[in-house]
C-alpha cells in the first residue's frame, strides 16, 4: 500500500461514533448547510418504507439533520412508490425528471436525475433494498461533510454478510473493483467498500461529475472525484453492518462487465467498441447463450444541463 494511502487511512477513516448527532446538528446550524437523502428504487416495496420511516423518525424531527428524503422510482412494477409515499417520502418517477432527454435503465441514470429534484447542499444516496436499516447510515456519512470543509465525498464502510457467512458479501468488489483500483488507481486502495451504494457528497462536486448510467456509477464517481478534489477530499465512515438482497451469479457478471467498462473508459478516454457480455443458462436443449449489452453511456456533468443552470439562477 502506498505511504500516502496509509496516512489517509489514519486521517480520513472514521467511525459513526466519532461524531455524535448533537455535534452534527450544531455544525449544521453553524454552517447553514441543507441535507437531501435520495433513495433510487426499483421494485423495493418490501424495504423502502422502513428506510424512509427510520429517516423521518430519527433525522427529520423537531431539530432535523435531514431536510428532505426523495425516492426516485425507476419504473417499479410493485407498490414501491405507494409504500414510499405512505412512509413520508417525496416520490418522483425517473421519467418525469428532465423529460426532453429520454431516460435509460440504470442506477446511475436515477442518481444523475435526482440532482434536478433535490435542493440539499449535501446529497446522501442510500440503496432502497437495505434491511434492518439504521439512521447511522445517513448521519455517519453526512457527518464529515458537515464538520470538515475539506471533505467533499464520504463513502460508508461496513461488514457485508452473505447468508450466515460474515464478511463474504461484496463479491463484485473483491473480484473486480478492488483489483482494478489497486492496479490502476492505487491511491483509492484504502476504500473498504468502493462500490457501496451509501455515500454522501457536496452538491458542488456532484454537479461537476459525469454519471455512468448503470452499475459503473460508483467506481466512476470515485475515480473522477479523486481527480477533482484529491485523495484528502475523500473519506469513509464505519457504520456497522449492511444487510440487503443479494444478486445471483449472472447478475453479478453483468455488474462486473459494466464496472470494467467504466474503468476502461477512464483509462483510455477514447473511442471503444460498444461491448456485449454473453452468459449461459441451461435450457431444454442444453446451455443456451444470453447476450446483454453493457452499460456504456454516461450523462454529462449536471452543470452542462440548461434546466439545472436555469434552476440555480432562479
Amino acid at each position: 500500500m502506498l505511504e500516502e494511502v496509509e496516512r489517509w487511512l489514519g486521517a480520513r477513516s472514521w467511525s459513526v461514533a466519532d461524531r455524535p448527532r448533537r455535534q452534527l446538528l450544531t455544525a449544521k446550524h453553524a454552517t447553514g448547510q441543507t441535507v437531501s437523502v435520495v433513495l433510487p428504487a426499483l421494485d423495493e416495496e418490501a424495504t423502502v418504507g422502513d428506510i424512509v420511516t427510520t429517516i423521518r423518525r430519527e433525522l427529520m424531527g423537531r431539530d432535523p439533520l435531514v431536510d428532505e428524503v426523495v425516492v426516485v422510482d425507476s419504473g417499479s412494477r410493485d407498490r414501491t412508490a405507494a409504500v414510499a409515499a405512505a412512509a413520508g417520502a417525496r416520490v418522483v418517477h425517473r421519467d418525469a425528471i428532465l423529460p426532453r432527454i429520454p431516460a435509460v435503465p440504470g442506477k446511475g441514470e436515477v442518481l444523475w436525475r435526482s440532482l434536478l429534484v433535490t435542493r440539499g447542499d449535501l446529497v446522501c444516496f442510500v440503496d432502497a433494498d437495505l434491511r434492518e436499516f439504521s439512521a447511522d447510515f445517513v448521519s455517519g456519512i453526512v457527518g464529515p461533510l458537515l464538520t470538515d470543509p475539506d471533505v467533499h465525498l464520504v463513502k460508508a464502510m461496513y461488514d457485508r454478510p452473505l447468508g450466515a457467512a460474515p464478511g463474504q458479501g461484496g463479491r463484485v468488489t473483491e473480484l473486480m473493483a478492488r483489483p482494478l483500483l489497486n492496479m490502476h488507481w492505487p491511491r483509492l486502495a484504502g476504500f473498504v467498500q468502493p462500490l457501496g451504494g451509501e455515500y454522501a457528497a457536496r452538491r458542488s462536486l456532484l454537479e461537476r461529475l459525469p454519471f455512468p448510467v448503470g452499475y459503473g456509477v460508483e467506481l466512476g464517481m470515485l475515480v473522477d472525484a479523486l481527480h477533482l478534489v484529491g485523495l484528502d477530499g475523500l473519506a469513509q465512515v464505519d457504520v456497522g453492518v449492511r444487510i440487503h438482497r443479494h444478486q445471483d451469479g449472472q447478475a453479478l457478471g453483468r455488474m462486473s462487465a459494466a464496472i470494467y467498462r467504466t474503468a476502461q473508459l477512464r483509462l483510455a478516454r477514447g473511442h471503444l467498441v460498444r461491448p456485449a457480455l454473453t452468459q449461459f443458462e441451461r435450457g431444454p436443449a442444453g446451455f443456451e447463450p444470453r447476450t446483454y449489452t453493457v452499460d456504456t453511456e454516461e450523462r454529462p456533468p449536471m452543470t452542462e444541463i440548461a434546466e439545472y443552470a436555469a434552476r440555480r439562477v432562479a
